[in-house]
This record gives C-alpha cells, structure tokens and sequence, in this order.
C-alpha cells in the first residue's frame, strides 16, 4: 500500500507552504509607556493592610464565612474612597459605584455561594474602561498571604485612582473562587456590560518565590491576549523592578494553543473576549499557603501595575482580537500560515491513503472488508476509552466526585490525597472494565479481536485521517499531535513495508511523543506529581471541561493508536493477489519457478562453446 514516490512527491506542496509562512512574519507592536511616576502607590501601607487582612482572616475557603466577611470589608472599602472625583464634560463626577454581585458555582470547596464586588469609578471621557480583577479566597489555611498581596494591591490602587484623574472608567473587581476554577472571573466576564479596553488580574504579587513569565497572557479558548497588552505590562515591571519579566516561549505557546489549559483567572477573561493578563510573581503555577511575602515586591510591582495602568488609560484603543499566532524572537508567525503548513503535512499521508483505496479497488476487495469491517472494528478500539469518559462525567454530574470546578484547578488547590486517589482508582478500575468486556461485544458484532489483514491498517489511517482534518479545521495546533501518528503509522498500516513487532510497536510509540510532551509540559509548568496528573484528567472529564464531542474525538485518536499498536504486534501476512495466490518471494528453485535455459545455471559456458 505503501507508494514511496507518491509519498515524497506529496511534500511539494509543503515546500511552498513553507515558503509563503516566511514571507508572513511580522514584527512584534511596539508597548505602551506611561508618563507618570507611580510613587503614589504606597508599597508600605499595602504591605501593612496585607499583614491586617491575613491575620483578620486566614480561612477564607471559596463562599467561607471568611471570604464573605473579608468582601463586605472590601465594599466598605471601596464605598468610603468617593470624595475626589474627576471631572467630565458633563461636569463634576463622583468616586466609585460599588455593587455586589451573589451567585452560586462549583469550587474547590464544592458548590458555593460567591460573592463578587464591583466597583466603578467614571473617567473624564468616554474612552473603553480599564478592568483590574483580583481574588480573596485562598485553598489553604494560615493566611496564605502571598495569594493575599493581589486583593492588597488592588485595595492601594483604590486610594491612588480615588485621588487621579483618569481618562478612561476604571472598573475595580474583588472575587472569589480564583483559588481554583476561576468561578468568580467566569461569572464576571458573562455578566459585565463591555466592552472593554483591557484587564489585568492581580495575583501573588509579593511572593518570594520567583517563576517566570510574570506576565501570563493564556486564554481559556483558542489564543492568548494581545502582544501590545503583554509587553506593555511587561515593560512595566521591567521600569519599576529593574528585572526581567520572561517572555512565554515557544513551544509554552504551541502547548496552550494546541490544549486550552490554564488555572489563572485570565483564561475566562480572555474567553468571553476580555484582553485580559495575569500579574504574577510565581508565574502561571501560583504560590503555596506558606510563601514568604517581601515589601519591596509588593511596592515594586504595585508601582508596574499602577504604571501599566496609566499606559493603557492615555493609549489608544488596544486590538480587541486574541493573538492567534506564535512568538517567535522578534517576529510573530500567524496562525493562518501555521494552519497552512499542517495541511501541508496532512497532505501525503492522505494521497498515500487515497492511493491504497485504488489499489484495493483494482485487487477486487469487497469494499466492506475495509471501508466497513476494519473500519467498524477501529471505532470499536476507542469504545473503552469513550466509555470510561462518560463514566468520570457521571461522576463529577452525580456529585460523587463532590468538587469538580468547571476550569482547571492549580496543584495546591486540589491535593492527591484519599478522596482523589479513590475517584482516579474508580475511573481506572472502569477503563480496566471495560476492555474485559471489548472481546465480547467484538464477537457480538462478528469481528475478531486481532487484526489479520492489509485491510485493518487501510482502516486505521482513514479513520485517523478524518480525525485529524476535523481537528485541523476546529484548531490546526491540536492536529500537530497527530502528525507524527498518521506519517509514521504508513509504514504499519502496509504489510510489505512493516518492519519487525518489536521495530513496529517502537514506531507507535514515537508517534506519542508529542502527547506525552504536551503532558509533561503542563506537570512541569503547574508542578504535577503523576497522582495530580492522573486525578487532573480525571477533572477535566468530571467538570465537564472537556467536553463530549472533545471527548469522542481525543477516544478515536487513543483508540487508533491502541489499533496500531495490536497492528504492530501482529506479523505481516504473505502478499497476495488478485485470486489469494501466495506472492511472497521464491527462494527454492523448483519446477514451478523454472524460467527456461539458463535460470538453473551454465549460461556462461554454453555462450563460450
């Protein structure tokens, strides 16, 4: 099945692909700079306020009675800093509005009632407002108050913009649930009236404990916020810290491109269309309840807030659109020239694929020996996964699983602990089950177990081919996950090309490398152990936030490799033609291969007498 030279003829298209994605970088947009000396936010009264608020309230679980007390301190807060104002063309405008917002969502306390508090100060003209969002709640006792230090900041920021005027309406948002599931930002970014020019999130903003980038920009959906946005704050800190800030590399932008997974409150943000970054010295993983906090961090990047803030407030309008598109040094590569080279990719492996149908049109196969039987048998490879999917959304729908927050939830928020090593014990027991019960329902529908034919590895491709142009037409980064599959897996799917099982069963392994580098990416960035792995799969599933048609997709994608791999260990059968005679090589001389004078030997002789 395997045709060579059609396979490297398909790369030329590839090659001009390659060509136009050069000719489309584009240069980085220069940051905004900010005039004004940020001396007014007082590093030593935040940090003091800090201390107060740590010690007043050290449990403040998600809906706690301590989060609910520290937001009505919040409000009262806020509502007593009215008495500056700033002026508009419509004359004198008063300080902040304060509202609070009561709903109830999933948490990593269960499902909560929260509490949002909002607060509105007007500019003097009607430019898009400014939203600056932090939460109070924290996973762990004893204060925690280096997840504290960005309700501290925003509480100073509240004094400096009572006593500034701004050209644009500042919106200040206290929430709750941020500790892990982002249910306040969430709710915020569904039920605020934008539009609305940016947002920076507060978060641990006086750890001691430094991961960089500083400056995290992931959404939840497909992209990232604008690149004037993130190095504007990021120029920001660098003026107000003297440090470097990080930048997100690469393959950090691949992975959450490729997987939206994020545990800041940004992601929503930038989800529901609000450009939106996170401001965090222990970078996008987050502090521990016992981080040592540092006054001179807290006043250091209050001020780079406060800075960046005043940029975006004089500024123009910033882009409203998602970055799309992947950093690299200096330049941008979009994300239309990256869709076109993975087409480009998906190309040889789907005109080999289409050449092996013709092929098995001009043999005469009944066309349900692969189109139908092996294909049916291929779909029936992801049923144990998809099943086991279904069961953990069971779980976590049922309550069962009793917290399962709708977004991805950090490693100090939800530990391995009992509970958590039951429900991942629960979930693999079911996938275990369920494929006790595989060869089963194979023999109900009249299939073998084992696959035995040139036709089983034709079907495998196809069905991984359709996966992969769907993925590529919902999100092109996902589908490179399956490029190395669906080039390697030619070399299985033909039986006169297979190498040995041991060689085979290697070649689908290599092609999960990428998966499993996405998955070690993310166990290295948020500081997984392999339980928090397991038992954060098991969440995403739970919560719902992969959801079902995601679900059967990422199941036909495991399902084939699990094809592949007992393809792999199943020798290659003897060719066969037309007729099914045997057209494996002749090694024994015989009277059937007897060719006439000459083929026994002797010609050379003969030739000289």
């Amino acid at each position: 099945m395997f045709n060579g030279r059609l396979y490297r003829a398909a790369f030329v298209p590839f090659l001009f692909a390659l060509a136009i994605a050069a000719f489309s970088l584009t240069p980085r947009p220069g940051p905004l700079t900010s005039t004004l000396a940020p001396d007014a936010f007082d590093g030593a009264r935040a940090f003091a306020e800090l201390n107060g608020l740590a010690s007043r309230f050290p449990d403040r679980r998600p809906g706690s009675r301590g989060d609910q007390q520290l937001a009505a301190l919040i409000a009262q807060t806020l509502e007593g800093l009215g008495g500056t104002g700033a002026h508009s063309p419509d004359g004198w405008v008063g300080g902040f509005t304060v509202r609070t917002r009561h709903f109830a969502a999933q948490t990593i306390a269960g499902e909560r009632t929260l509490t949002t508090v909002i607060a509105q100060r007007p500019g003097s003209t009607d430019a898009v407002p400014i939203v600056i969002l932090a939460h109070r709640d924290a996973a762990g006792a004893g204060g925690a108050r280096a997840e504290l230090s960005g309700t501290a900041a925003l509480l100073e920021l509240a004094r400096v913009f009572a006593a500034r005027e701004t050209q644009r309406t500042i919106i200040l948002v206290s929430t709750s649930g941020g500790s892990g599931g982002d249910a306040g930002a969430a709710d915020f970014a569904a039920h605020a009236h934008g539009p609305f020019d940016a947002a920076i999130v507060l978060g641990d903003l006086a750890g001691a404990h430094e991961r960089k980038p500083f400056v995290v920009p992931y959404s939840e959906g497909f992209g990232s916020a604008p690149v004037q946005l993130q190095r504007t704050v990021a120029g920001a800190i660098t003026q107000e810290t003297s440090s470097d800030p990080g930048a997100p590399s690469a393959i950090g932008q691949l992975a959450h491109l490729a997987f939206h997974f994020t545990v800041g409150e940004q992601g929503p943000l930038d989800g529901g269309g609000i450009p939106a970054v996170l401001v965090q010295v222990s970078g996008e993983r987050g502090p521990s309840a016992r981080d040592p906090v540092s006054r001179e961090r807290l006043e250091g990047f209050g001020r780079a807030v406060l800075s960046a803030v005043d940029a975006l407030d004089t500024g123009p309008d910033l882009p409203s659109a998602m970055q799309t598109g992947v950093l690299v040094q200096r330049k941008t590569i979009p994300a239309w020239a990256l869709q076109l080279l993975v087409a480009a990719l998906l190309l040889p492996p789907l005109i080999v694929a289409a050449d092996g149908l013709a092929r098995a049109r001009r043999r005469h196969w009944p066309a349900s020996r692969f189109l139908g039987r092996w294909t049916l048998w291929t779909l029936a490879c992801a049923l144990p996964f998809f099943a086991t999917a279904l069961f953990a959304r069971l779980l976590g729908a049922s309550g069962i699983i009793g917290a399962a927050p709708s977004a991805p939830v950090p490693a100090n928020a939800l530990p391995f602990d009992g509970a958590a090593a039951r429900a991942v014990a629960a979930v693999g027991l079911a996938l275990a089950l369920a494929w006790l019960l595989w060869p089963m329902l194979l023999r109900r529908l009249r299939l073998e177990v084992r696959p035995d034919s040139e036709a089983a590895g034709l079907a495998i491709l196809l069905v991984l081919l359709v996966v992969g142009i769907t993925v590529w037409a919902v999100n092109p980064f996902t589908a490179l996950l399956l490029l190395p599959a669906l080039h390697l897996w030619l070399l299985i799917a033909s039986p006169d090309q297979r190498p040995r099982p041991s060689a085979a069963f290697t070649l689908v392994a290599i092609a999960l490398l990428p998966l499993l580098l996405l998955v070690a990416f993310y166990a290295r960035q948020l500081g997984l152990g392999p339980g928090q792995v397991a038992w954060t799969a098991v969440l995403l599933f739970a919560s719902g936030h992969i959801a079902v048609p995601a679900a059967a997709f990422w199941s036909l994608a495991v399902g084939c490799a699990t094809a592949a791999a007992m393809l792999a260990l199943t020798p290659a059968p003897a060719p066969v033609g037309p007729g099914g005679e045997d057209r494996s090589e002749i090694t024994i001389r015989g009277p059937l291969s007897y060719a006439g004078p000459g083929s026994l030997g002797g010609t050379e002789s003969a030739l000289r007498r």
